[in-house]
């Protein structure tokens, strides 16, 4: 839904009107984009995540797009304590949590005047009348009441709610002191959004059961509280109808919804399940890397071992230390810790051990936007070891891809022995989407095979190549397999130290040709559209839902457009170079200044137009809508999507 194409709650836009026994209207429409606001503390992210497993349970398609302040405890009501969640539901396939918003529910003037622009001219304004005084607006830094703005009563269908007074009411009987009570208010709100988009109480109050079971006078008041909230929804008159969203067409099959993160963690599971190997998961807490630490944590079952090192230096060299031994090991962080780990990632690249290095990048440098998204980190991925040191650098597209990327990771490392770098970013890892559970037989096979103990007679040579130019991964203790490990340069074959110059440059050249020749076992990059014409998008990472929507309606208003998005950036798929010459025009949107762009421009003589924004916020379709038919021919016929 961009500013061109309003959202299915504007003025002018009919939707299905069905009768309910009441007297308001239910109005049957494609697709809902909320946004939930408030302080830090008022439980914005729950409330948005709650709504985005109720609906996943209504079998709607959902992408979302939490938002958190920078500060771990930001001042309460100022604008950098602001929490935000944005979510789209639809009956329709979609890629991105959704550009303007249909509604926007804010608890203080903090809230509001952050994010206010984004909520569509005629759009639903909820807000928390209760938050709205004197000292909000000094904290907020506003002269007056914004709510009786006259720009906003005349541009937005404003509803003003005293929540926490009503909460309080609702739940007086259960004997909770007035700060717990007012922590009640995000179900409040909660129940009356579930109202509005005709969303089920059944899986919150079961979650609320599960959650606080050990608090009955908790459970009670929560639930008072959310019921409190749809029964304001049905009495009030403020609102006049509600809304429906059908049930999405989805491939056959069972679906959850799956953050990012979660994903990345339970590939990583997956993948070590199918290679018979435990994983050992050392790391140092970064945000927005933590929480596949938190995940792991729970799966020991699995043969899980998790390790959080004094620092990042340890947690890698940790790392080393399992794959040397035997073990599929992973290390994760973020850009400042990444920089940390460089050398020791050298270090696995003349070890020639296989490992996984995971980036969820965020807004840089130095500390930089910890909270926010960014892509600035592909050419550290890249270059950023010293010496000449190449890796594997992957980056999954969505937060359900993650869960694959993770497994092809552990594929090529083990299939190449080398350490590989997994580039995800802040939007994936928070975002979340539906997933559908694969069976464990439909996944790829990971086959690892070390070699025998032999007797000793003839000399094992820890770096005799196969036809992947990977060296045989030798287990410590196994007999007759004793050879030299470190970081000095290795001599061919023996691995014994060398400093002679011919042999550092075929080593050097032959760790090279060891990462180049890994496209010969990944696919050729698919294209939405045609493989040759007027404009290619080329995207990577978190850039492909609103790409791919951007282009999609371009192509339907009868522009020769296509999209290509990259998952393997280094190496690249073997056609990318025949792809990106054969097109007029080709467009590289990144939250960057032009990283993947340098790239392609170096390595295959085109010259890319770059769409860049570097605002710890992701795209918008209509931003990229507008840029792409800004550069490309004007439209034929309409084609299909």
């Amino acid at each position: 839904m961009t500013a061109s194409q309003p959202g299915p709650l504007a003025n002018n836009v009919s939707g299905t009107e069905v009768s309910d026994n009441a007297a308001k209207s239910v109005r049957s429409v494609t697709g809902i984009t909320v946004r939930l606001a408030g302080d830090s503390g008022d439980g914005m992210q729950l409330l948005g995540t709650q709504l985005t497993n109720t609906s996943a349970l209504a079998g709607n398609d959902v992408a979302t797009f939490p938002d958190f302040p920078a500060e771990i405890r930001a001042p309460r009501g100022t604008r950098a304590g602001v929490s935000g969640f944005q979510l789209q539901f639809a009956s329709e396939e979609i890629f991105t949590p959704g550009d303007t918003l249909d509604a926007l529910v804010v608890m203080n003037p903090a809230a509001l005047v952050t994010n206010l622009g984004d909520l569509r001219k005629g759009g639903i304004l909820i807000a928390n009348e209760d938050g709205f005084n004197d000292k909000e607006f000094k904290l907020a830094k506003v002269e007056s009441d914004p709510l009786e703005s006259d720009i906003i009563n005349q541009s937005y269908r404003l509803v003003k709610v005293p929540m926490t007074k009503l909460t309080r009411a609702a739940v007086e009987e259960h004997g909770l002191s007035a700060k717990n009570a007012d922590r009640c208010k995000n179900f409040f709100a909660m129940g009356l959004v579930y109202w509005l988009f005709g969303r089920s109480l059944e899986p919150t109050l079961r979650f609320i059961q599960e959650k606080f079971y050990k608090k009955p006078d908790v459970v009670a008041a929560n639930e008072a509280a959310l019921r409190a909230g749809w029964a304001y929804g049905e009495t009030t008159e403020a609102f006049g109808e509600s809304y429906a969203v059908e049930a999405a067409e989805l491939q056959p099959g069972t679906y959850r919804n799956i953050m990012g993160n979660q994903a990345l963690a339970w590939g990583l599971i997956a993948a070590s399940k199918i290679s018979g190997k435990d994983l050992f998961y050392g790391t140092y807490p970064i945000t927005p890397a933590s929480d596949i630490l938190h995940e792991l944590t729970k799966h020991k079952n699995f043969g899980v071992r998790t390790f959080q090192a004094e620092d990042e230096i340890a947690a890698i060299c940790a790392t080393i230390g399992a794959a040397f031994g035997g073990e599929m090991a992973v290390t994760a962080s973020s850009g400042p810790g990444i920089a940390l780990k460089g050398e020791a990632m050298g270090l696995g690249v003349m070890m020639e051990m296989p490992m996984i290095v995971i980036n969820v990048q965020r807004g840089g440098p130095s500390t930089g936007l910890p909270t926010k998204t960014e892509q600035s980190d592909l050419l550290q991925a890249m270059f950023g070891r010293n010496g000449e040191a190449p890796m594997p650098v992957l980056a999954p597209r969505s937060p359900a891809d993650c869960f694959d990327m993770a497994i092809e990771a552990w594929r090529i490392a083990a299939e190449t022995m080398t350490p590989v770098m997994l580039l995800s970013d802040g939007y994936i890892a928070n975002g979340s989407e539906p997933w559908k559970i694969p069976e464990m037989d439909s996944l790829p096979k990971i086959t690892i095979q070390h070699p025998p103990a032999t007797s000793g007679e003839e000399p094992f040579l820890p770096y005799e190549r196969n036809e992947n130019l990977s060296r045989p991964w030798a287990v410590p203790g196994t007999d007759g397999l004793m050879h030299r490990i470190g970081g000095l340069e290795k001599e061919d074959r023996t691995g014994n130290v060398s400093y002679d110059p011919d042999n550092h440059q075929h080593m050097v050249q032959t760790r090279a040709e060891k990462v180049a020749r890994i496209a010969d076992r990944i696919p050729e990059q698919d294209v939405l559209g045609e493989t040759s014409g007027d404009v290619l998008v080329v995207s990577w990472g978190g850039t492909y839902g609103a790409c791919h929507t951007a282009v999609s309606r371009a192509r339907m208003d009868g522009h020769d457009v296509s999209h290509a998005h990259l998952r393997y950036l280094n190496p690249m798929p073997r056609n990318i170079g025949t792809l990106l010459k054969s097109f007029r025009k080709v467009i590289v949107p990144e939250l960057n200044a032009g990283q993947l762009r340098m790239l392609l421009r170096s390595e295959f003589l085109v010259d890319c137009i770059g769409i860049n924004k570097i605002k710890g916020k992701p795209f918008t379709v209509g931003e990229l809508d507008d840029a792409i038919r800004s550069h490309a021919a004007p439209a034929r016929k309409s084609k299909a999507g």
